[in-house]
């Protein structure tokens, strides 16, 4: 599916932008462990309005609401395994709702976050779980299961900041689900590497040859190092479509608790162009990057 839409429309497709952070600026409340799957289950037209708003933008591909959202931690706030099966049906028909609408049918990807994630408490910016492969897989599995049995067009896995994870959501989905697609997003913390240190090249190689893995690349990230993670990418595996969606700006400040400065539209977009010169096939925003960014990277996807 992904595939064929990248030949479709020429090698270029636009993601939309970081989902939390305009709920957020909406006036939705995420300060909680859930964070914007708090959103899907208290309000979930506010994810409706977002997602349209990326998708009038130009956005050719749109997330859903279960990045955060996981059996072990719907269940810590209530929320039993039948409940839950149905919030994240309900996320992608949310999703798939507002992309059948559009005359241009952007593709839906059912969004999962890592271990970390679920954690939240800041581990998808470390990967330090000290858990070994066999059990990651296994925490994502009955999650997986349930999205690749959706109406979502692909999975897309995001923000994973350990090569061991991303290893083992690739392995479940050759095992599992070999006749789905999905994407492989890793969290980096500099123009090499991993949080957990793994050298992007390193996951690359390894995901190159998996045809469930239709795309491979970073997000969550300062887009300074945006060109360089891109060049290694392609050099490990110059056959694997890349993508790429940095934050509008800086990294996160832990101490002060706030984003390192932000990129207007304009700047954003200018900065896109030079990730598809080094070879990015999809691109978009992640944290702070809102449908106005989005629709400037929309403008300017045909013009490497």
């Amino acid at each position: 599916m992904l595939k064929a839409r990248i030949q479709q429309q020429g090698g270029s497709l636009t993601l939309d932008g970081g989902l939390a952070s305009e709920l957020e600026r909406s006036g939705c409340d995420l300060d909680h462990p859930l964070w914007s799957a708090r959103v899907l289950v208290e309000e979930p037209e506010a994810i409706t309005r977002v997602t349209r708003s990326f998708v009038k933008a130009g956005a050719d591909l749109v997330a859903t609401a279960t990045y955060q959202a996981t059996f072990p931690g719907l269940e810590k706030v209530g929320v039993d395994r039948e409940a839950a099966i149905g919030l994240f049906r309900r996320a992608v028909a949310l999703a798939r709702e507002v992309a059948d609408e559009s005359e241009s049918r952007p593709l839906v990807a059912a969004s999962v976050g890592p271990f970390g994630a679920y954690l939240a408490d800041g581990s998808e910016y470390r990967g330090d779980y000290g858990l070994e492969e066999s059990e990651l897989k296994e925490f994502h599995r009955e999650r997986v299961a349930v999205l690749a049995e959706s109406e979502a067009d692909l999975l897309a896995f995001e923000t994973f900041p350990s090569g061991i994870e991303a290893r083992a959501v690739a392995t479940l989905m050759e095992e599992s689900h070999p006749d789905r697609e999905s994407w492989i997003s890793c969290s980096c913390r500099d123009g090499r590497s991993l949080w957990d240190g793994s050298p992007v090249e390193e996951v690359a190689a390894f995901l190159v040859d998996r045809p469930q893995v239709a795309a491979f690349g970073v997000n969550c990230i300062d887009p300074e190092h945006a060109v360089e993670l891109i060049d290694r990418i392609r050099q490990a595996a110059p056959s694997l479509p890349v993508i790429v969606y940095p934050n509008a700006g800086g990294g996160w400040d832990a101490e002060a608790g706030d984003w390192r400065g932000g990129d207007s539209p304009s700047v954003f977009a200018e900065r896109a162009r030079e990730w598809r010169k080094a070879g990015a096939t999809i691109v978009g925003g992640c944290c702070q990057a809102t449908p106005d960014h989005i629709r400037a990277l929309a403008e300017t996807a045909n013009l490497r």
